[in-house]
């Protein structure tokens, strides 16, 4: 084998391993308070996005926070300078993407759900 091919080889894998640890290492990464996703019961007539047919694996947080007896999702911890955002799932992701299924929905602070006949007001808190 040549001398580039197999340097050209060597940098190709050293890439993929470097992506393969930027889409892993994140999750583990965190720094400061956590922040918690929280579903407190209200009573409303306004408009709640549906969320009675959401998976858990496309929105942890939410489906553990309504889930929960206190009301809370498990904690996320931003990292640091921001990186881990870009390569894991937030909490801030659930919320925006329901705000933008259902604008309506939306309020200063959160989003209003409607789940099993409930109706929840959720959103994002650190403590």
């Amino acid at each position: 084998m040549r001398r580039v091919t197999r340097n050209l080889l060597v940098a190709i894998a050293l890439i993929a391993v470097a992506l393969l640890a930027l889409g892993a290492l994140p999750s583990y990464l965190g720094s400061g308070d956590p922040y918690y996703l929280t579903a407190e019961p209200i009573e409303t007539n306004e408009t709640a996005a549906d969320v009675n047919n959401v998976s858990d694996r496309r929105y942890p947080y939410l489906t553990g926070a309504i889930a929960s007896d206190d009301g809370r999702s498990e904690g996320y911890q931003t990292g640091p300078y921001g990186v881990k955002e870009w390569f894991t799932h937030t909490p801030f992701d659930e919320v925006d993407a329901l705000t933008q299924q259902v604008p309506e929905a939306a309020t200063d602070d959160g989003v209003r759900v409607r789940r099993d006949g409930r109706v929840y007001h959720v959103e994002v808190v650190q403590p």
